[in-house]
């Protein structure tokens, strides 16, 4: 374990030192070419790049914290290297922007603070910009641990607290002032009437592109849809975007005193929240001034991801602080309306508790389908839309070991775990159905979220299969992405093709967590305090001046959730060891459905190397054959897996098909299925007609008796013809159809009565109206709604 700490120590020092002198102090390396990556001035469009590039040296900014975690090394000279570039970094941060003071001090060669042209994701410079810095402030003032290392704090006759560095620096706060600085910026963007931000904001200029913004409003006249254009810019955002900036803006309020970052952060979760659909999920795309959903889509990866994240983690960053969100706020003076009256830890876990009961409800598939794993559906009716899973659901096992769903964790893990092992890295998008990449999307960019999870479980269980995991990502990243000036991202997993691109996360996330799974006894994995890592890998808490003492350990409780049902909050212990084997997950009876789903019986051999570093391998002692050679037709993985864990008298799990059947309708006398026979009502399908009919059947509903769920399972309807089904929907056929194929006494069925029948039309006359404080709309003209018929027979879905 030694020695790939040091490995991944390595790792990172080759990207961090070769951006300081490539690139530094633009944003982000290109390690073939070894120059900078900066913004695309000539495309303002390029989102995928400028979203990110804000013009601020974000790789430093994302690369202090890594340094500061480095800084605690079991080894001295690494201990002293480390926190030497931390304190160099700080002092060429603030050469560049200033200290963020109004002074002559705030001037950096680059900007005073950062009044930059820069338009950017509200998100990403949130999680990277914001939480970077905060994150390195609280290392630099020992809120947050670093071996070794006490600040001794003087106070000058201002007030002015100040850390002596070596090398005359002298540390007075200037990252949390930067962060404010930053923060700051962002502020505009989350003016509207909904509370959810506008994506994208200038950091000079705000949001002049949004001219609906309540930001731009007359306060005497209102704004009249005569007066402004609309410019045509996106007002789309995603619950991932706008409920993830809990973390951050909380610690930033809370070290600065002013309230109201919070208070929006806060506002904008409980926004995204409180419009969740029917199924009790959140979807993707959102509009930030409508509020409403642009598609019906949803999952547990890009999007969403970091929605449920933050529910969890601020639940944790909360508990034992005092309140800090009176129910109303200003921005900037302006009032921006009431807030939700959620106020308490305890909601952000019931938030969790209740999404996790609906992930799992809708979007989970059980094992009957090869090896658990999670699809695509639809927000409204839980009905599969798709049957993928991305690179950045790869959280989900992380979260779910954060939380103490070890078993959820592990099989989720697995199949992660199995494609790694079949394509050496993780494809942006894999196809469960075809077992291939799905849409072409197969790059890997250095996304860290199948590592992150990974520490979570190691940390969650001690098992060394996922030391040996970490060991096969640390030597397929070494074979397949290094460069002479850093580390590139891979193009296609398939090709092995390089991007020449180094994101600024693979600084910040992927080397930190490798290198903190290899120091099992580093600060950060011991400290028993109410600490997190935001989404983008830097460590957050809340000062200790803001927090209740409490003791070590939290006794068990049971509260309720906001669905009623009461929630026991315990840690489970970890896994116990199978006899005669000291890993659990490695005598684990479905290894190889995982490894079946993955499809990784149907890849060859690869025998020859194929890497960059054979080149440099002559003269770079680090270098061995394990981190040239990859082979990946393994069925039992990981590759790096020592053969001695692996159990003599293994044997797999049965595994289980999933059973269906079709029950097929014949084709009637003027009873031939047309577009209008079938038709989507509020909860389910009505059947005008069963001709040509088709019931697609599963059985994957969980049968009770008396209330309580038993070992069998039901049978419900997935699918008419092609329309697929939600596990909650009913089938519902008409009275005059049901007559002659639906016997009255089948208790698989039950008798419906509509209320009414009508056709209602609305006719207003146009006229135009100025918008003022709050929101109005107008009546849609020839508005027609009619109802279902008045009587119907219901199959339920899980009869």
């Amino acid at each position: 374990m030694k020695d790939l700490r040091h490995e991944a120590e390595h790792m990172f020092y080759h990207g961090y030192d070769n951006y300081m002198r490539h690139a530094f102090p633009e944003d982000e390396l290109r390690p073939l070419s070894c120059r900078p990556l900066t913004r695309d001035r000539v495309d303002p469009t390029h989102v995928e790049l400028n979203d990110v590039l804000g013009n601020y040296s974000l790789s430093l900014v994302d690369s202090l914290t890594t340094l500061a975690i480095l800084a605690s090394s079991p080894n001295q000279a690494s201990r002293t290297k480390a926190l030497h570039h931390f304190h160099t970094g700080v002092a060429a941060l603030v050469e560049q922007y200033g200290d963020g003071t109004d002074g002559s001090a705030g001037l950096g060669l680059r900007a005073r603070g950062f009044d930059l042209d820069s338009k950017v994701q509200v998100f990403e410079t949130v999680i990277r910009g914001v939480g970077g810095l905060l994150s390195a402030h609280q290392f630099a003032v020992g809120d947050l641990p670093i071996t070794g290392y006490s600040p001794q704090h003087k106070t000058t006759k201002d007030g002015t607290v100040k850390v002596q560095w070596p090398h005359g620096i002298i540390y007075d706060g200037q990252l949390l002032r930067l962060a404010r600085d930053l923060g700051n910026r962002l502020l505009p963007a989350f003016h509207t009437d909904t509370g959810i931000p506008y994506p994208r904001v200038n950091l000079r200029y705000g949001i002049p592109f949004y001219p609906e913004s309540p930001l731009h409003r007359n306060a005497e006249e209102g704004m009249c849809h005569t007066i402004q254009q609309r410019s045509g810019e996106q007002t789309e955002t995603c619950s991932a975007g706008a409920g993830s900036l809990l973390l951050e803006f909380t610690t930033l309020s809370r070290l600065t005193g002013d309230p109201q970052y919070e208070r929006l952060a806060k506002r904008a979760f409980w926004a995204i929240w409180d419009r969740r659909g029917s199924t009790g999920l959140v979807g993707a795309g959102i509009d930030a001034e409508s509020g409403k959903w642009v598609s019906s889509y949803t999952g547990i990866g890009a999007g969403i991801d970091s929605f449920y994240e933050y529910a969890v983690k601020a639940h944790v960053l909360l508990s034992g602080a005092p309140s800090n969100t009176p129910h109303s706020h200003k921005i900037n003076n302006q009032s921006r309306g009431p807030l939700t009256q959620h106020d308490n830890p305890q909601s952000y876990l019931d938030v969790w508790t209740d999404s996790h009961k609906a992930i799992n409800h809708h979007l989970r598939r059980g094992k009957m389908y090869i090896h658990p794993h999670y699809v695509q559906a639809d927000l409204f009716t839980g009905a599969a839309r798709a049957f993928w899973s991305d690179s950045l659901s790869a959280f989900f096992p992380g979260l779910l070991a954060f939380v103490g769903d070890v078993e959820e964790a592990t099989e989720s893990h697995l199949l992660q775990t199995a494609l790694w092992n079949r394509y050496s890295a993780l494809p942006e998008r894999w196809s469960i159905s075809s077992g291939s990449i799905e849409a072409g999307l197969g790059w890997w960019g250095g996304r860290p979220e199948f590592i992150e999870s990974n520490y979570y479980l190691y940390q969650a269980t001690k098992d060394p299969w996922y030391l040996h995991v970490g060991e096969m990502i640390l030597r397929d990243i070494k074979r397949r992405c290094w460069t002479k000036c850093g580390w590139a991202g891979i193009h296609d997993v398939r090709s092995g093709e390089r991007s020449n691109r180094m994101e600024s996360f693979f600084l910040s996330e992927t080397a930190k967590y490798l290198y903190l799974l290899f120091d099992p006894d580093h600060p950060l994995n011991k400290l028993d305090a109410p600490y997190v890592f935001n989404t983008e890998g830097h460590p957050l808490i809340l000062p200790r001046h803001g927090r209740k003492r409490q003791g070590r350990r939290a006794a068990k409780s049971t509260t309720p959730s906001t669905t009623g049902v009461s929630v026991t909050q315990t840690c489970p212990l970890p896994p116990a060891k199978h006899p005669f084997s000291i890993s659990s997950v490695a005598a684990r009876g479905d290894i190889y459905h995982a490894a079946n789903l993955a499809r990784l019986h149907f890849m060859p051999t690869h025998d020859t190397i194929e890497s960059p570093l054979v080149e440099h391998s002559a003269d770079h002692p680090s270098i061995s054959l394990s981190d040239i050679r990859s082979p990946s037709n393994y069925t039992y993985f990981p590759w790096t897996l020592p053969p001695e864990l692996v159990p003599w008298n293994a044997t797999s799990d049965k595994m289980t098909a999933r059973p269906t059947f079709d029950i097929t309708f014949p084709t009637q006398n003027n009873g031939i299925l047309t577009p209008g026979s079938l038709q989507r009502v509020l909860n389910g399908i009505l059947v005008n007609s069963v001709g040509g009919l088709r019931l697609g059947m599963i059985q994957d509903v969980t049968m009770e008796i008396g209330g309580v769920p038993s070992s069998g399972e039901l049978y419900r309807v997935q699918a008419i013809n092609n329309i697929a089904m939600g596990k909650d929907e009913k089938v519902y056929v008409g009275k005059d159809t049901a007559a002659s194929v639906v016997n009255p006494l089948d208790p698989n069925f039950t008798r419906v009565r509509d209320m009414s029948m009508l056709d209602l039309v609305i006719d207003v006359a146009p006229e135009q109206i100025c918008r003022t404080e709050k929101s109005t709309s107008l009546f849609d003209t020839n508005h027609t709604a009619t109802s279902a018929p008045d009587l119907v027979y219901s199959s339920p879905a899980d009869e």
